[in-house]
């Protein structure tokens, strides 16, 4: 689920759980509070008042009767107590004799007072009066009657209506309470759980920070949520990825660079080393004879050849591997081709008892696109390779077109001492070489055959290598077909 959605529903959640939740526990506190406020504030016709009309018979009664029998005193602050027991709960009572209270309950002395209560005979039609004092509510029924000697006596039901407000009160302060312990639970609960959808995977996008920099690549994250940070989180980890891979290309990189100083460094020096010697020959008389001179003279310019050749090398592999080196590709005929560079080849070869043939010819013409200087070096470089490691002679090599339905296979196999299964993967890769001595009688500096990749590659192809010890070699390469048959094949399909 997107982020964008997940607060939408978080803010929707947010307003209508909490009213949805207050709604229920009003129900559930209003019917906990409704027998009360019912009892405590009806004031209405058949309310508190009414019931206290019923009740008060037995206790006005009481009282009239009392105050009748004790004309001189009628004070009697237990019996009038009594009374209180047949009247309704925060029900009490005022007696009045003409201008003095002869009785008053406990809980009313702070809020009733002469000047709030009516005068004898002062009372409406239906025999019922509402007054405040000091904010605490009254509720009050007045019953007058004289006695013989002319007393004027009033006989005051007072409800206090404080407690029954006191619940309202205490009813809304409980529903204030509640709508403020759900906004805060409710809000808390779906911030918790949408802030960590969103900050767990974030913490760890940071701790995978925290290994990037301090150089540790070794790790993979976790994705699971499929929002924005899910999507953050792949693109974090395919960054790390490439990270890696460059790092580890760069890492690559820097110890070819090592290599190439070392081998470069060591195959330099040779030939240098000799020139030296042999000029110092010359130079001291040691050449003191023509024929003397002459091998020294032949020897210093075999060494230099080694050391131009060495040099091209590195320049062609150099503008091969920066993508800069140009190719003049044009429609060639294979087989007239290879047929022109193995006549080449063969007199060189013949010197040093190695047969190099063509086996195997196909009948019809095929054609490739390709450079044809590049393609000689691919060539060359393969046989130079077998001619190096063919060891006993008389050496072979044999070469074979194949001929498939995208690509032509060119394979040159030799009868030398093959290649460990060790170094078959590498022998590729630039500067390397299956002699680690670097032994100058096998000569090279390990370029030939990486140099042959590139080139091949360049011209939309692959090169590999079969091989085992004391078997020989076989070394295949593939370039696209070009004939005409297989033109018109793929412009039919």
């Amino acid at each position: 689920m997107f982020i964008k959605k997940k607060l939408t529903l978080s803010y929707i959640a947010m307003l209508l759980i909490p009213i949805i939740l207050f709604l229920f526990i009003t129900l559930f506190v209003a019917n906990i509070f409704k027998d009360t406020l019912k009892s405590s504030y009806n004031i209405g016709y058949g309310g508190p008042l009414e019931d206290i009309i019923q009740k008060d018979s037995i206790a006005i009664n009481n009282i009239k009767s009392f105050m009748i029998s004790n004309k001189n005193s009628g004070k009697n602050n237990d019996f009038f107590k009594k009374q209180e027991s047949y009247l309704k709960e925060q029900t009490g009572i005022v007696i009045r004799k003409n201008n003095n209270f002869l009785y008053m309950s406990p809980f009313l002395k702070n809020s009733v007072t002469s000047s709030i209560l009516p005068k004898f005979g002062e009372y409406d039609d239906i025999s019922r009066r509402h007054s405040q004092f000091e904010s605490k509510s009254l509720l009050l029924k007045q019953y007058d009657f004289s006695m013989d000697d002319g007393s004027k006596v009033s006989i005051f039901l007072v409800l206090n209506t404080v407690s029954a407000e006191n619940i309202v009160y205490k009813f809304f302060a409980i529903e204030i309470l509640i709508l403020i312990a759900i906004l805060i639970i409710t809000n808390g609960i779906l911030t918790f759980l949408v802030s960590r959808s969103i900050v767990k995977p974030l913490e760890k996008l940071k701790d995978g920070a925290v290994l990037i920099k301090n150089g540790n690549m070794d790790f993979q994250l976790d994705i699971s949520s499929k929002d924005e940070i899910g999507e953050l989180s792949m693109a974090f980890e395919e960054m790390r990825q490439r990270l890696k891979e460059s790092l580890e290309i760069q890492f690559q990189y820097e110890n070819n660079r090592k290599e190439l100083i070392s081998n470069i460094s060591h195959d330099l020096k040779t030939p240098i080393t000799a020139i030296k010697g042999y000029v110092e020959g010359i130079k001291d008389g040691v050449a003191d004879t023509p024929e003397k001179m002459g091998k020294y003279i032949n020897t210093v310019y075999k060494k230099a050849i080694d050391m131009d050749k060495l040099i091209d090398e590195l320049f062609l592999f150099s503008k091969l591997d920066l993508k800069n080196a140009s190719f003049n590709f044009e429609k060639v005929d294979l087989l007239d081709y290879l047929n022109d560079c193995l006549e080449e080849l063969k007199f060189d070869l013949e010197k040093k008892d190695i047969n190099i043939m063509l086996k195997d010819q196909i009948n019809t013409k095929v054609y490739v696109v390709a450079d044809r200087e590049k393609l000689k070096r691919v060539i060359m470089n393969i046989v130079e390779n077998s001619v190096k490691y063919i060891g006993e002679r008389p050496g072979e090599i044999y070469v074979k077109i194949e001929k498939g339905k995208e690509y032509l296979s060119l394979s040159f196999k030799d009868n030398g001492i093959g290649i460990s299964k060790q170094a078959l993967p590498y022998i590729f890769d630039r500067f390397y070489r299956a002699d680690l001595s670097r032994n100058s009688n096998t000569g090279g500096s390990g370029l030939g055959l990486a140099i042959s990749k590139r080139i091949v590659e360049e011209h939309g192809g692959k090169i590999w290598a079969e091989s085992s010890e004391d078997a020989g070699t076989n070394i295949i390469f593939t370039l696209k077909n070009w004939s005409d048959d297989y033109i018109e094949k793929d412009t039919d399909n």
